[in-house]
């Protein structure tokens, strides 16, 4: 069998050296371990799945493309289904950045060996960029991609030995250092959605009877920003 993944999936795995040796977290059916193996014979994986059915699912994958000697699925929560030192690369997609930054920060002790982190935030990718730069990890590559009417970000770093790791600053974390500059058609269409999304929060905070000061500055704040990385050489993109 030939595995056959979503163009999400693809570029994720597009950030992955040849003869990876990659853990993938949340591996669902196992199809970025199965599509990496599979164009690479050199590449080993662990594909670690929390739930029993989806791990299930893993292992038929797996056997269906006659990959066991390469990809050996795990059941296990986060990193709990790696060992210290097993791997070099780490895969988080298709979870929302709350949970990706918990699964790092629990599962710290076993990345002594991991050079490069990409994970896929769902949701909340500024968690994930937090917890990287607190981490010893730099962001070198960024990307977003729209599939079925949602955009996803990918957020690839590498540990760099090196003093001039970048602290980011609040803008940056929001919406990538690297997608800040790049703004390719995706980004304009997320934080498009994301400021109308912001303008009615903003909306319903000033017809409360109780105004949370803080949070309505802070979200002022950051609709602000929207607005200003969504304009162009020709006027505004935000309508």
């Amino acid at each position: 069998m030939k595995a056959k993944i979503s163009k999400r999936l693809k570029l994720v795995a597009s950030f992955l050296p040849a003869g990876a040796k990659f853990a993938d977290i949340g591996s669902d059916h196992a199809y970025l371990p199965c599509y990496v193996c599979q164009k690479d014979p050199t590449a080993i994986a662990v594909a670690g799945e929390v739930n029993v059915g989806p791990f299930q699912r893993a292992v038929e994958t797996v056997k269906a493309c006659g990959l066991e000697q390469q990809i050996d699925v795990r059941l296990g929560n986060g990193l709990e289904v790696i060992e210290a030192e097993e791997v070099n690369q780490l895969v988080i997609a298709g979870m929302g950045g709350s949970l990706i930054h918990d699964i790092l920060e629990s599962g710290k002790t076993k990345l002594a060996s991991v050079e490069q982190v990409i994970a896929q935030p769902n949701v909340d990718a500024r968690a994930v960029r937090k917890w990287m730069v607190h981490h010893g990890f730099t962001i070198t590559d960024e990307d977003i991609i729209e599939e079925n009417g949602h955009c996803y970000e990918i957020i690839h770093a590498k540990r760099l030995d090196t003093l001039d790791n970048k602290q980011l600053d609040e803008k940056d974390l929001l919406f990538g250092p690297i997608l800040l500059r790049s703004k390719p058609h995706a980004f304009y269409k997320k934080w498009n959605e994301e400021a109308h999304k912001l303008e009615h929060v903003l909306q319903q905070l000033k017809q409360a009877k109780q105004v949370d000061q803080k949070k309505q500055e802070q979200f002022t704040k950051e609709w602000r920003w929207m607005k200003e990385v969504l304009s162009n050489e020709t006027g505004t993109y935000y309508s």
